[in-house]
């Protein structure tokens, strides 16, 4: 894994006082965790490392839907603002998508669902970046590679905005990595709870009032 930003298990996070949230989740989070700012400067970054190792050859990105879909967009979008003003190297980008759920509530079942998606055929002999929101035990992540690998890219890469601390992880780690965060439920920036709070566009630590509020019965 490449460089990362680490954020502690001690780090408090800011106040919502200091940032604007939508007032209707104002009760329902704990501390905003990354702003939205920092992520969009870390994307970048980001975009440029894999710009500089993919160089001229194609890019097909497989965006994990849901929770990666912003970060798919924002980073797709650098890497082709990299393209226009960059002389001597451009990148092609293909975007294709793959839905899967392992969340129930706040913990992963572990057992992995493809509910939608391309027809993965087409990565057959393709540079192929798999694009997600965060990593949270690996075994998802593990098993989503393992059904890739069958349809014989020619390269796989991963980048994962979030990388979980948290006991039970299988030691899964992607080849780039916006931030590594403390074992805590974070949403926002397309991250959801139940298919709340993707419209939040910093990425926050939920409480308990969120949790019992969104929670499926």
């Amino acid at each position: 894994m490449g460089p990362y930003i680490e954020i502690s298990d001690t780090y408090a996070g800011y106040a919502l006082s200091y940032f604007c949230v939508p007032k209707h989740y104002e009760e329902d989070l704990e501390n905003i965790l990354i702003p939205s700012g920092i992520i969009q400067d870390r994307i970048e970054r980001l975009a440029r490392d894999i710009f500089q190792d993919v160089k001229d050859e194609p890019l097909t990105t497989v965006c994990v839907l849901k929770g990666g879909y912003r970060f798919c967009t924002d980073l797709v979008d650098k890497i082709t603002t990299l393209n226009r003003y960059h002389g001597s190297v451009s990148v092609p980008v293909n975007v294709d998508f793959i839905r899967l759920k392992s969340y129930e509530n706040d913990s992963s079942t572990g057992d992995i669902q493809v509910i939608g998606g391309d027809n993965l055929k087409g990565l057959k002999g393709q540079n192929v970046l798999v694009v997600e929101d965060i990593i949270d035990t690996g075994r998802t992540m593990e098993k989503l590679l393992a059904i890739l690998k069958e349809n014989e890219p020619k390269t796989i890469r991963v980048a994962s905005l979030l990388v979980k601390r948290r006991p039970g992880s299988t030691g899964y780690r992607p080849d780039y990595c916006g931030f590594e965060i403390p074992n805590k439920f974070v949403v926002g920036y397309a991250l959801d709870y139940n298919e709340y709070f993707r419209d939040l566009n910093h990425i926050c630590v939920i409480n308990e009032n969120g949790k019992k509020k969104y929670a499926v019965a």
